[in-house]
C-alpha cells in the first residue's frame, strides 16, 4: 500500500511564496522518483519537476525553473515543493506522484506514474 498525502496549499498574493509537502508511506522511499504535477482549471496535468530520492538530483520544467525548488527530508520520507515569486497562472491543484520503476515513468506522460496523492489547491491572486 503506497500512500502520498499533499499539504500546504492555500491562497497567496502574486509575488508571494508557498511551500507544499508530500508525505510518503508504504513503499521504498529511499530509492524512488518523486514528482510534482499541477493542473490548472480547464487544462491538462502539467509536470513541474522530479527528485531522485537516492541521490537528491532534481529536474525542473522550464515553466517553473528558477522559481520552484524541490527538496526532501529522507528521515521523514517527505518531499517539498518551495514556490517563490508566484503568479496568478500558477493557480491550480498540485499533486505529488511516485515512481518505483524509473524506466516506466515519464514526466510528459502523467498517467505513467502509478502512485498519486489527492492534491492540494493553490490559489494565487
Amino acid at each position: 500500500h503506497v500512500q502520498l498525502v499533499e499539504s500546504g496549499g492555500g491562497s497567496v498574493q502574486a509575488g508571494g511564496s508557498l511551500t507544499l509537502s508530500c508525505a510518503a508511506s508504504g513503499y521504498g522511499y529511499t530509492d524512488t522518483q518523486m514528482a510534482w504535477f499541477r493542473q490548472a482549471p480547464g487544462k491538462e496535468r502539467e509536470a513541474l519537476g522530479t527528485i531522485y530520492t537516492a541521490s537528491g538530483t532534481t529536474v525542473y520544467a522550464d515553466s517553473v525553473k528558477g522559481r520552484f525548488t524541490i527538496s526532501q527530508v529522507k528521515a521523514n520520507t517527505t518531499v517539498f515543493l518551495q514556490m517563490d515569486t508566484l503568479k496568478p497562472e500558477d493557480t491550480g491543484t498540485y499533486y505529488c506522484a511516485a515512481c518505483r520503476n524509473f524506466g516506466e515513468c515519464r514526466l510528459s506522460r502523467p498517467s505513467s506514474y502509478p502512485y498519486w496523492g489527492q492534491g492540494t489547491q493553490v490559489t494565487v491572486s
